[in-house]
């Protein structure tokens, strides 16, 4: 990860399950041969999979003495919090990392590396302070290149922050590349950054320059894909992230959208007390993002990924078989029971594509 091999401790004190520590999700999920220990003291002696549905037998830990028994050798912190600062308890944990030689890799928008006292002590003890949300020092204005390109580019949209953009994308990556799509996979925010080794973390770009980013990733990626996979953000209807999520769109200029959903979330999550905008149901969803959309380049959502982690079996089944028939588009949790369903429609617009092209 990022550079070399590691041996990778999750912090997540007191907040690791499915829901609330999603970097550490994400990296148990598609690094997990890089993680043995995860560290939350108030699930200590737990095994990842127990807590978080991911990650197997991969012990959870009280403190780094807990992870330093697993030989970790970098520190990881696993969750974005809320506006995007170190938790104040957390510092000393990091601060120890370091007094042990130990590199940190965080993605918050708090710098680790702009912070003197933990700079000195990186380099004092010769380990370094990774921050994947620093933003490139290039900025690019989006002028619709990417609606040029030869590959289909795919976008991932939500009802909602946090419904399962990226797992929906990388998932669907793999679903490709085993039906012999040469597919890639564009990182857009933290937890995407940490899977894949490279991207940029969008919300951390200056407003005018995020579509131009996104732009750049795209076009960069299509030279050797017959398929792009944008990781989404947040929601075109979320009253904080909107933002960054219409950038996307108009930056990446998919010809195909997936949109993604937790189901039985009625409402947005934002982070006051104050009454949460109601999400609006996925057919409305599908037309506003096609209609935001062709402001800038005609694109159809092609699919449904449904979130079924807080449902039981016959539950999701239910919800996977009701969105369906509401929408009448192909839906699936691609966790839960694969990404078949909207690879195979990803496909079939690949080829529609193809024979246009042919016959122009």
């Amino acid at each position: 990860m990022l550079g070399k091999t590691r041996r990778l401790a999750l912090l997540a004190e007191g907040c690791f399950n499915a829901t609330d520590a999603k970097s550490a999700v994400g990296v148990l999920r598609y690094r997990t041969s890089e993680v043995v220990a995860v560290i939350d003291s108030t699930r200590a002696g737990r095994t990842a999979q127990s807590c978080a549905g991911v990650g197997g037998d991969i012990p959870v830990v009280a403190n780094l003495d807990g992870a330093a028994a697993y030989d970790a050798d970098t520190l990881l912190i696993g969750i974005a919090p809320p506006g995007g600062a170190l938790p104040a308890p957390w510092r000393a944990v990091v601060a120890e990392a370091l007094m042990r030689g130990m590199d940190v890799i965080a993605g918050m928008h708090q710098f680790l590396a702009d912070d003197p006292e933990l700079a000195t002590l990186a380099e004092a003890k010769g380990c370094k302070l990774i921050d994947v949300r620093r933003p490139p020092a290039a900025r690019s204005i989006a002028t619709r290149r990417a609606a040029s390109v030869d590959a289909l580019v795919v976008l991932t949209v939500g009802s909602d922050c946090n419904v399962g953009k990226m797992t929906t994308a990388l998932e669907l990556e793999a679903a490709l590349k085993a039906m012999g799509v040469k597919a890639a996979f564009v990182a857009t925010g933290q937890t995407g950054i940490f899977v894949a080794d490279r991207g940029v973390a969008v919300d951390a770009v200056v407003s005018d320059f995020v579509a131009g980013a996104v732009e750049d990733m795209v076009v960069e990626a299509a030279r050797d894909a017959e398929v792009v996979l944008v990781e989404g953000q947040g929601s075109i209807h979320h009253p904080g992230y909107s933002g960054v999520s219409l950038s996307l769109l108009h930056g990446a200029c998919p010809d195909a959208m997936i949109l993604c959903h937790q189901a039985g979330r009625t409402h947005i999550k934002t982070f006051d007390a104050g009454p949460a905008p109601r999400i609006r149901s996925l057919i409305e969803i599908v037309r506003d993002h096609e209609r935001a959309a062709s402001w800038m380049s005609p694109a159809r959502v092609l699919g449904i990924s449904l979130n079924t982690v807080t449902l039981d079996e016959s539950e999701a089944k239910r919800a996977i078989d009701h969105e369906a028939q509401r929408t009448s588009l192909p839906v699936t949790d691609p966790v839960r029971y694969g990404a078949q369903p909207l690879a195979t429609v990803i496909v079939r617009r690949l080829e529609e594509r193809r024979r246009r092209a042919a016959s122009s």
